[in-house]
């Protein structure tokens, strides 16, 4: 058991009965934790400083942000132990209150091990995969969307409703990722025929639509032979993915246009052709197919729109990796400096001052940038 009288001996009579400390031992008293109080404001000054310069790091740097919240943990960790430290009581006392929070921590990390240690592990292994980035198109179950975060327990993504959906790392890792290829991916569309229009006449009017819609190497397949309706799908590779739901849309546009002009009706997958009808009558819109709406010259795409956020956080990752390289070059530069001959160093000197002032310029619009979006 603790000794209530190792925290102030002079607060208790020889019999333990507490009597009123005098203005001299109170004195002492506040005047023996000033060294725990000093401490504990060192320490809050120093995580404030160290957020402070780690936040303009990581705006150079986005990559790095797992690494300063381990950076901020470990000083706040050690910054609590050096208050206890300090504290005017005994040693035995000490011991006791490092125990505790040694008991206590235990006890947080074995309850939420699933979860924070979980997530913790996960981010770390989707750094070290590597299988998307800022700016990425990923699906996951029933989550679609472009990356817009990553921290060191989860991951943000922009939805097609522009929307933020914050993802546990640990449920990314237990769950199959979907992630777009930035060289390109295939977009379809899919229509239901019916079995009187001959295939080879549709199969030649879908991929003229998949042209119409700058998608290359298109093809089409044929998805289900129905009771009354034949499905098929129409699709191309778009290179452009950032231009997706933009694709998509315009794709099934350019089909609706093409069957139109081919005199070809689409149907419902459940139609039933018993209309008491001339079989000459279709239903075709008779104007035929029209042409799309006016849109401005300077009208936004629908893509910058709904991914506004992940479009920054693209951004700013490719900066801060040509950042990266440049310091990398300019590293280069100087250990050529040091082994270079007299005759060569003015020249080096001018590159690597024309390297730093690339650095520079890139840092300012990387802060601009990130003022802007705050």
């Amino acid at each position: 058991m603790l000794d209530s009288r190792s925290l102030s001996p002079t607060y208790f009579q020889d019999d333990s009965t507490p009597r009123i400390p005098g203005i001299g031992e109170l004195f002492e008293f506040f005047w023996s934790l000033a060294p725990a109080a000093l401490t504990l404001v060192v320490t809050i000054v120093v995580l404030a400083a160290l957020h402070y310069w780690l936040e303009r790091r990581k705006s150079a740097s986005p990559g790095h942000s797992v690494r300063n919240q381990l950076i901020l943990l470990g000083v706040t960790a050690l910054g609590l132990v050096s208050v206890i430290l300090m504290l005017p009581v005994s040693d035995d006392f000490r011991g006791e209150i490092l125990k505790l929070i040694g008991i206590v921590l235990s006890a947080g990390i074995a309850l939420s091990s699933t979860t924070f240690l979980g997530n913790m592990l996960a981010g770390f292994m989707l750094r070290s995969l590597r299988n998307f980035r800022a700016g990425d198109f990923i699906s996951v179950e029933e989550h679609f969307g472009r990356v817009s975060g990553r921290g060191l327990f989860h991951t943000e993504i922009q939805t097609e409703e522009r929307t933020l959906t914050t993802l546990p790392n640990i449920y990314l890792v237990t769950h199959p990722v979907t992630t777009l290829r930035s060289s390109g991916t295939v977009v379809s569309a899919t229509v239901s025929l019916g079995y009187d229009v001959p295939r080879g006449r549709i199969e030649e009017l879908l991929l003229e639509a998949a042209h119409d819609a700058d998608l290359e190497d298109a093809f089409v397949s044929t998805m289900e032979l129905g009771d009354f309706c034949v499905t098929y799908r129409i699709a191309g590779l778009l290179t452009d993915v950032k231009s997706l739901i933009t694709a998509r849309s315009r794709l099934r546009g350019k089909v609706l246009d093409s069957l139109h002009a081919g005199g070809v009706e689409i149907v419902s997958p459940t139609f039933m052709n018993t209309r008491a009808l001339s079989p000459d009558q279709v239903f075709v819109p008779e104007s035929g197919p029209s042409d799309p709406a006016p849109v401005a010259e300077d009208a936004p795409a629908p893509e910058e729109i709904l991914f506004d956020k992940a479009d920054k956080a693209e951004a700013t990752e490719e900066m801060a990796q040509t950042i990266d390289s440049v310091s990398e070059e300019i590293k280069a530069v100087d250990e050529e400096i040091k082994s270079a001959s007299p005759e060569l160093i003015p020249a080096l000197e001018a590159r690597r001052s024309q390297l730093e002032t690339k650095r520079d310029q890139l840092e300012e619009e990387l802060e601009e940038s990130k003022n802007d979006e705050e």
